[in-house]
């Protein structure tokens, strides 16, 4: 798992936080919108990290890549974020070479989800990866490990019931919703942004309540008409927010702002409004709840909901489990054979020097010397002797880092580039 060029060894590492110790006002402090995720691109090149994915969602902020110190990929964040390196060390999570690799595959499957089998986040590190390939930051190494990691979660997706059921934080969203507003099919539904969860929340309000009355406010109001169009909405401008706030059951915020958008000033009726706050960094200042008549609920709360189809969910654990094993250590058998494929290269290029030197001695001997057939038998030699090496090294219970230098010795080899 080591990367070795003239000048430097990286390894691959994951580093990150996530819903599990860092609150939504620390997660905030770390996210990333698109235009950070670009400047810590190009700042990444320009110190010399050949290969890196981004993620950065609601839930968690991870960067896995290859770095001579993790150090290095925490600064990268901690310098293109408000976070600190205080703040990152109190909740923050370092996986190197396999434990790494093992924290992708859990994450990509949905297993490490706020809310079990949420494959949301599958699509996102397949955005991610996309982004860094344009950036010219993703190497062999990891484009191989993402299309593994997208392969587990299709076969979990499909061999196990582990995403069976509605069950997600637009879900969950809908399901407070349901429970808690009386008649919802009559209220006013105010939907401001235009996030995905915001987005997956209205359709699915529109598919289960018949609400005829879902307003959508965005700052590009061409990006809310082309949503609205779809789920059936009303747009209205940006203008007039503090107006429909106000006439308002319901207000669903999804914005991308990275700081609050909405505060208790903007907000002046005297009837109930249950806002849901569904954005990371928080987008609804914690003021509101100073007004009797205003509850306000963030996506960690609503994550916390326990139904009867998390808890079915929760007995395909160990199938989605084993599946991952399953396509990792096809993985790690390609990293292996990776690993010592530069060696068995360079093997096969001294045994064909040996070759040539003899097939030059054996010529000046022989008048009657047959070139086609001395090279035919020596090269089938040379690959019968090369493929027993390789054999030899992906046999398990054995030492490949011992047999590759023993190797390496014996037949006194030099490579060029290493890939261990």
């Amino acid at each position: 798992m080591e990367y070795n060029t003239k000048s430097k060894t990286t390894y691959f590492y994951a580093i990150g936080l996530s819903y599990k110790k860092a609150d939504a006002d620390i997660r905030g402090h770390f996210s990333l919108d698109n235009d950070g995720k670009q400047l810590l691109y190009t700042q990444a090149k320009a110190n010399g990290i050949d290969s890196l994915i981004v993620t950065s969602t609601c839930n968690r902020t991870e960067l896995y890549g290859f770095a001579e110190h993790p150090y290095q990929l925490i600064k990268l964040l901690c310098e293109n974020t408000k976070g600190t390196v205080e703040e990152f060390q109190e909740v923050a999570y370092i996986y190197k070479n396999k434990e790494a690799i093992a924290h992708m595959f859990k994450v990509g499957s949905g297993l490490d989800s706020q809310i079990l089998g949420d494959f949301e986040i599958i699509s996102q590190l397949k955005s991610s990866a996309k982004d860094s390939k344009k950036a010219g930051l993703l190497n062999s190494y990891l484009e191989r490990l993402i299309n593994a990691v997208i392969q587990a979660s299709k076969r979990i997706k499909t061999e196990t019931d582990i995403s069976s059921g509605a069950a997600s934080v637009s879900f969950a969203s809908v399901h407070y919703i349901l429970n808690n507003i009386e008649d919802i099919s009559n209220r006013n539904i105010l939907l401001f942004g235009t996030g995905k969860i915001g987005r997956n929340t209205c359709e699915n309000l529109v598919k289960h309540t018949k609400n005829e009355h879902i307003t959508l406010i965005n700052r590009t109001k061409t990006k809310a008409q082309e949503i609205a169009g779809k789920f059936n909405l009303l747009v209205k401008d940006y203008a007039n927010l503090q107006e429909e706030i106000n006439a308002s059951d319901v207000m669903i915020v999804a914005t991308g702002a990275q700081n609050p958008t909405v505060d208790k000033f903007l907000i002046q009726t005297k009837k109930p409004l249950l806002i849901l706050d569904l954005s990371i960094p928080r987008n609804v200042n914690h003021n509101v709840t100073e007004l009797d008549n205003v509850t306000l609920i963030h996506l960690d709360d609503l994550s916390q909901i326990t139904d009867e189809t998390l808890e079915k969910r929760k007995a395909h654990i160990p199938i989605a489990e084993a599946i991952l094993e399953e396509v990792k250590a096809e993985f790690n058998t390609w990293l292996e054979t990776r690993k010592f494929a530069p060696t068995i290269k360079a093997l096969k290029l001294k045994l064909t020097d040996f070759k040539n030197a003899e097939l030059d001695t054996q010529r000046k001997k022989l008048s009657d010397f047959n070139e086609e057939q001395a090279e035919l038998i020596s090269n089938n030699i040379i690959q019968k002797i090369t493929n027993h090496f390789a054999h030899h090294l992906r046999e398990d219970g054995i030492s490949t880092d011992e047999s590759l230098e023993l190797i390496k010795k014996v037949f006194q080899l030099e490579e060029s580039t290493k890939h261990v």
